[in-house]
């Protein structure tokens, strides 16, 4: 028989699954446990209790009666600067504002369930975790395909409201500086039944196009870049509509007529012109040109001939004794059938963009239902014009992830790049040395596989975080100098079993009172896995925190992280409550009340429910156990007088099991042979109330320090399970085994 004492210095590795059962030789093993519920890994490598969750709200201001219909909302941030932060609660046809005030505390703001045209909200409890936002000054921008953009703009310190997005228009509001794309086929044209403004006008397909659901009434139609709103619809290939814009064309070529000696005919560029041969145009405001007036130009014209997609030839009523370049500034009218048509790319019939984020100075959108792999930019400040124009540096940017997969765009960041996710690939466009994006510059490129889940990617120790399609793994998009491109390197390998259908997640930077930063996920099981990551030391964990009841949503401002909780008590009744992560309190959904002499009522319990309490009396905090509510909601606590306050929540448990204690003994590894634990001497810090393999440790209160626990039992995989349940403090800094083998 042989005794070796193995000490565990760390935990920096968090939670490990149980696959690498047999890699004592890895590094990892020796740092890290096979669970650490409800508890977070501090920089330095111990383990400390997490912090409990107070009660903020209930939404009760939606409905006062009950708040069990709202099930689902989607929590966000909206920070306008270090004194005026809000979350932001998206529900189900609702937006609930929460101020965070300077003292800590948080104000519940005036609820918004209609717009500003006093519509009812497009927020559906179906969708909620899918929807994207991008904030900038006082307006966060909201975006689903299924609807248009929405603004939230705080109006005030403590007022909000809600407005549709809409685009910019020039002075006379005859030309909308929305994006426009082709989804007509590419031979499929378009006439109308007169070019000038006033009057219904007849649309007229050369195939089927039009939607006959209601879908294409009020959107736009540009025909030649002049934009016709559709009133009606008729059938497939036939609609009304309103010119909005007289269809003529001020040719951008100086001098776009061409004669010909001896030729009645004129060659004229008009670049994309899309007419056909036969097409009838008007003719104004042209010069006389190689011996043929004016007068014999202008009018109504006929193509004779397409020469190229500029160029086309029109009969005159003259003949040219000369050739030579000519005709001014001329203007083109037509309401002839065309191919050089387009459609608004924002639509209830196209949808709307997924994605939304702000780089470099642009609005950008992305992922329409028609358009899913299509990425719109705003011209450079002007965020709510999309007009391309001649493709200056300052112009709108169109671009479509051509990557040869159809990339369903569902995020987009910015970073270093702007970073893309889609349902298949990760993309970027890269951001030049000095330069910003411009039409000009502007490409994607494909770099990693995996695809994106509807988990929103976020920042964390210089990487970007996401969610692997199929839910099962989380990797860092991250740019490798040595690779020269992004690599997507999981991070959740060694913790594999925590990943869960992830649903949401946010990154809290030195949360839990320490230096760290920590990316808290949503599992669609109702636990919450918590990622730290520290790349200089080469080191990164995971724990696993759960609750009685569920985590259904989280969001993070600074130093403070919140949690959309459901909770289920004795009599299967169940509520859902806004709380967040505060101090070292071992109780969820908890409450401070001052002593009073009257029973305490509970706003989100019912009769016969049980809460813990933990009493405070200015200095100490005692477990004073687990209390029933009565019939009026109420507990008593009006013999505990000597407490000046009182902690009301429920208890977690927080637990340590370490990986099977092993060594390499004379004659080789020991592992997977008969040996057992003899002893264990724990390192803890303010610690109160522990047991070491279901022994309690006794005369422990706010210790700090080391104490020994003499332990029985053999096995081939022999481990340490440290537990608290009652809720108070507890921090592990370390621990020593004696191994019998």
């Amino acid at each position: 028989m042989q005794k070796v004492r193995i000490p565990q210095n760390s935990f920096q590795y968090g939670e490990i699954s149980d696959n690498t059962v047999m890699r004592t030789d890895s590094p990892i093993y020796a740092a890290s446990a096979q669970s650490l519920e409800n508890m977070i890994v501090l920089p330095e490598g111990a383990v400390k209790k997490r912090h409990g969750t107070k009660f903020i709200d209930g939404l009760v201001s939606i409905n006062p009666n009950t708040i069990t219909t709202h099930t689902e909302i989607h929590l966000t941030s909206f920070v306008f600067d270090d004194n005026e932060e809000y979350l932001i609660a998206i529900g189900h046809g609702f937006i609930e504002p929460f101020r965070l005030l300077a003292d800590g505390t948080v104000q519940r703001l005036n609820a918004v369930s209609v717009d500003t045209q006093s519509n009812p909200l497009p927020f559906d409890k179906d969708y909620l975790h899918q929807y994207n936002t991008a904030q900038y000054g006082d307006v966060m921008f909201i975006c689903h395909p299924l609807f248009a953009p929405r603004m939230l703009t705080r109006t005030s310190l403590t007022t909000f409201e809600l407005s549709v997005f809409s685009f910019d228009t020039s002075y006379d509001n005859k030309d909308t500086y929305q994006p426009y794309s082709v989804f007509h086929s590419t031979n499929q044209t378009l006439a109308v039944s007169r070019y000038t403004v006033g009057g219904a006008a007849t649309l007229t397909v050369s195939s089927p196009y039009f939607d006959t659901t209601g879908k294409h009434i009020n959107t736009v139609l540009r025909y030649g870049g002049n934009e016709i709103r559709i009133d009606a619809v008729t059938s497939t290939t036939v609609a009304t509509g309103t010119i909005i814009k007289e269809l003529s064309h001020r040719l951008t070529v100086t001098n776009p007529l061409r004669t010909r000696d001896g030729n009645s005919d004129i060659e004229v560029t008009q670049i994309n012109h899309g007419l056909i041969v036969g097409s009838q145009i008007t003719v104004s405001d042209a010069a006389a040109v190689g011996g043929i007036n004016a007068s014999q130009i202008n009018g109504v014209r006929t193509v004779q001939n397409i020469l190229d997609e500029n160029t086309y030839s029109i009969n005159t009523n003259g003949s040219a004794n000369v050739s030579e370049d000519g005709g001014g500034f001329v203007k083109i009218s037509s309401n002839a059938a065309t191919t050089r048509w387009d459609e608004q790319s924002f639509s209830a019939l196209r949808g709307y963009p997924a994605a939304v984020t702000f780089h470099e100075n642009r609005l950008c959108f992305a992922g329409t239902i028609a358009e899913p792999d299509t990425i719109f930019m705003s011209q450079l400040g002007e965020f709510f014009n999309y007009d391309v124009g001649e493709a200056d540096d300052t112009d709108a940017i169109i671009l479509v992830a051509a990557t040869g997969d159809v990339n369903e765009i569902r995020y987009m960041r910015s970073n270093r790049d702007l970073q893309i996710f889609t349902l298949s690939d990760e993309l970027y466009i890269p951001t030049y040395l000095n330069q910003s994006i411009t039409p000009t510059n502007a490409q994607i490129r494909k770099q990693t596989p995996f695809g994106t889940e509807f988990v929103l990617p976020t920042s964390i120790d210089g990487a970007t975080i996401f969610v692997e399609r199929g839910g099962r793994a989380v990797r860092e998009y991250i740019y490798s100098d040595a690779e020269d491109a992004y690599i997507a390197t999981g991070v959740s390998t060694v913790a594999s079993h925590l990943i869960v259908d992830p649903v949401d997640i946010a990154v809290v930077h030195s949360g839990f009172n320490t230096q760290e930063s920590y990316a808290a996920m949503v599992m669609g099981n109702g636990d919450m896995a918590l990622f730290s990551s520290n790349r200089a030391e080469k080191r990164a964990a995971w724990t696993n925190l759960t609750t009685q009841g569920s985590f259904l949503a989280t969001a993070a401002i600074g130093d403070r992280l919140f949690v959309y909780n459901k909770i289920t008590n004795t009599s299967g009744i169940t509520k859902y409550t806004i709380c967040e992560f505060v101090d070292d309190i071992g109780l969820d959904n908890y409450a401070y009340y001052a002593y009073s002499s009257n029973p305490i009522n509970l706003m989100i319990s019912n009769p016969n429910d049980t809460w813990d309490v933990i009493g405070f009396d200015g200095t100490n905090k005692v477990y004073l156990g687990e209390f029933t509510v009565d019939s009026s909601i109420n507990i008593d606590l009006t013999s505990y007088s000597n407490y000046t306050h009182f902690y009301v929540g429920k208890k977690f448990t927080s637990k340590v099991i370490t990986n099977a204690v092993d060594t390499v003994a004379a004659n080789g590894p020991v592992t997977g042979d008969v040996r057992g634990i003899s002893t264990v001497v724990l390192n803890v810090k303010d610690s109160t109330s522990i047991k070491v393999n279901n022994r309690t440790i006794n005369n422990i209160t706010g210790f700090t320090g080391n104490k020994e626990v003499r332990l029985l039992g053999y096995g081939r995989n022999p481990q340490v399970t440290i537990e608290q349940n009652d809720p108070m403090p507890l921090q592990i800094n370390g621990l020593i085994s004696e191994l019998i083998t």
